[in-house]
């Protein structure tokens, strides 16, 4: 473990002092699975941070893929975040309402594609709202920003290499998933994928690791805690991994607030791996 001290975290407390700061961005990255009403940029619309923006989590993505928001190239990155009101020299603040399921994703890909001043809002919308700050309806519409980027690979994994990974065991995963899905014993959201989990990993469900009351991440040492029941060992590469690569970013947050470093996350996660062809399945408990 190395050091804390550049927590990913920021507070409302802060958010509210900063807000009208020239170079700091805001932007809602919400995301429900496919079905679920209403959509997060109708939530968005209906009610959001003043001068937020919309960051799509299935638009920002590959789109010739036939994988659920699967990373895109540096270009469309580049491009959709500036979009956003984005430049590269802005402290960018990502939020969600409050079920820490995307906001960590977006920081993820932020980190991944180079830029480090990104930060998560401690509890989201539902805590910001609980302590009765303003909040505004309608659509954004920033001034474009300017934006570059480019694709640290190693902050992802892909099929092929964690295939690789059953033989030489030299990462640990770590599933998000609910714990009825990592076993096998309920099945997957997403029609025609197979029930278990990749064989060796671990699991810990991403909402174990906030309050559920409060919608702020727990203690460090709960987290700490959390990970060691989990099978984890912190000092040594792990790959995080759940349905489709959003939630699973919640346990890559929690372990970088632990001071862990070089972790990846699976961005095809059980979307692929779970498929009907797809590589070995393990069922049963870790």
């Amino acid at each position: 473990m190395t050091s804390t001290t550049d927590d990913p975290l920021v507070s409302t407390e802060w958010l509210a002092a900063h807000l009208n700061d020239a170079n700091v961005r805001v932007i809602d990255a919400s995301f429900k699975m496919p079905g679920v009403l209403p959509l997060p940029i109708d939530d968005f619309l209906a009610a959001h941070i003043p001068g937020a923006a919309f960051f799509d989590v299935d638009a920002v993505s590959d789109h010739a893929s036939s994988l659920p928001h699967m990373y895109p190239d540096a270009a469309q990155f580049a491009r959709d975040v500036a979009a956003l009101g984005i430049s590269s020299g802005d402290t960018v603040v990502i939020y969600d309402h409050g079920g820490w399921v995307a906001a960590p994703r977006a920081w993820w890909m932020f980190l991944s594609f180079g830029h480090r001043n990104v930060r998560v809002l401690d509890g989201g919308l539902k805590k910001w709202r609980a302590e009765g700050r303003a909040v505004e309806a309608g659509k954004a519409s920033p001034r474009p920003g300017q934006f570059t980027a480019k694709l640290d690979a190693s902050f992802i994994r892909s099929k092929q290499q964690l295939v690789d990974n059953l033989a030489s065991r030299s990462e640990q995963l770590i599933d998000a998933r609910a714990g009825g899905r990592f076993d096998g014993s309920v099945a997957e959201p997403r029609p025609g994928l197979r029930a278990g989990h990749i064989p060796g990993s671990r699991n810990l469900p991403y909402n174990q690791l906030f309050d559920a009351a409060t919608g702020t991440m727990k203690p460090l040492d709960d987290l700490k805690r959390a990970f060691e029941q989990a099978g984890l060992a912190l000092d040594k590469p792990v790959v995080t991994t759940c349905g489709s690569g959003v939630s699973a970013a919640v346990l890559t947050l929690a372990l970088y607030r632990l001071g862990v470093r070089g972790s990846a996350l699976y961005d095809g996660s059980w979307s692929e791996w779970g498929m009907q062809d797809g590589p070995p399945v393990a069922t049963g408990a870790a």
